[in-house]
């Protein structure tokens, strides 16, 4: 058996390898209390608002410092973002690598006892020797040099990659170390499932509506075949789920929401997953643009989100091109 220490000791740098370590202690504890529940006070509301505007969840706030504390220590690390938190935190000047990170994806569904999970992204840091800002973490995601997740479901496990492909692992409880259980991980680019919120139908763009009637018209569509709708209301487990089985997951630009160009967040959620997918073979853009090609304007920023099986990103993309509009639904 390969352990993720081993793993890292043989593919990656040491900074990164001491990164992601850190992150897989945090991840322990985090996966801990998720298992204690209800009987380690986590469930419920923080009574607080995140910068998104979202109600915090106490095990946001809680896997949030821990994230923080674990990562601003580590002497690698220049910098930390997260989804959590306003504004950047420094960390260590001479570090080499930036973090950013979503502490608790899905973190309404703590208190149904439903899939949660916590995405990370690591970037190069350029400027060694000053402290980190915000503008050092504006990078494109093809700039990243390792992202994945841990996700705490009925097992707690990793989806990594380090720029070649992607590595799966997972917690052994006896041991408490994680154990490799697939060093290439693959997406098949057709497929007969997908994810997408469809209750938001009648605030997104005509292309959308045009690709989802013709899955739900099933065989008796334009696509002459039939799909089959899952949806977990967490993006980490809908993504993980893709790479275990394949789909297409979707969270495209809708108007529910004035001035917000998607729910998702650029570089805690899509850039990282993106990465992931394109490195298990699949692909992943705004609905029209590759997303780890998109420049960051803000650390906060959000996007539309396509991604999974190629045959399907190619084929939304079709549906915008035709209609020669952009995913956020300006013209072309």
């Amino acid at each position: 058996m390969t352990t993720l220490a081993q793993y890292l000791e043989s593919h990656a740098t040491k900074p990164i390898a001491s990164t992601i370590t850190t992150l897989a202690t945090a991840s322990v504890s985090i996966s801990h209390l998720l298992a204690k529940g209800a009987l380690a006070g986590i469930h419920g509301e923080a009574g607080n608002e995140n910068i998104q505007g979202e109600a915090q969840k106490k095990l946001d706030v809680i896997s949030n410092d821990l994230l923080l504390g674990a990562l601003t220590a580590n002497p690698h690390c220049a910098g930390v973002a997260s989804e959590e938190l306003d504004e950047i935190s420094p960390a260590n000047r001479d570090g080499t690598l930036l973090v950013t990170f979503d502490p608790l994806d899905g973190s309404s569904n703590i208190d149904i006892n439903m899939t949660v999970g916590t995405i990370f992204s690591v970037l190069p840091y350029h400027r060694t020797g000053d402290t980190a800002t915000e503008a050092d973490f504006l990078q494109a995601g093809s700039q990243q040099v390792a992202a994945g997740y841990f996700i705490y479901g009925t097992s707690t496990m990793l989806a990594l990659t380090l720029g070649k492909g992607v590595a799966m692992f997972s917690f052994d409880p006896n041991t408490q170390t994680y154990i490799l259980i697939n060093d290439n991980v693959t997406i098949s680019e057709s497929t007969a499932e997908y994810a997408i919120n469809a209750s938001n139908y009648r605030y997104w763009l005509a292309p959308m509506k045009e690709y989802i009637d013709g899955l739900v018209a099933g065989d008796t569509g334009v696509r002459n075949k039939d799909y089959n709708t899952r949806w977990v209301a967490a993006m980490i487990a809908d993504v993980h789920r893709i790479l275990i089985r394949g789909g297409v997951f979707m969270y495209p630009f809708d108007t529910k929401i004035a001035g917000k160009a998607g729910k998702l967040r650029l570089m805690y959620e899509a850039n990282p997953m993106s990465f992931v997918i394109e490195q298990a073979g699949g692909a992943s853009t705004d609905g029209v643009k590759r997303i780890m090609d998109i420049a960051p304007t803000h650390i906060h920023q959000r996007i539309p989100v396509v991604l999974g099986a190629k045959e399907e990103v190619a084929f939304v993309k079709a549906l915008h091109d035709k209609a020669g509009i952009l995913a956020n639904g300006d013209k072309a």
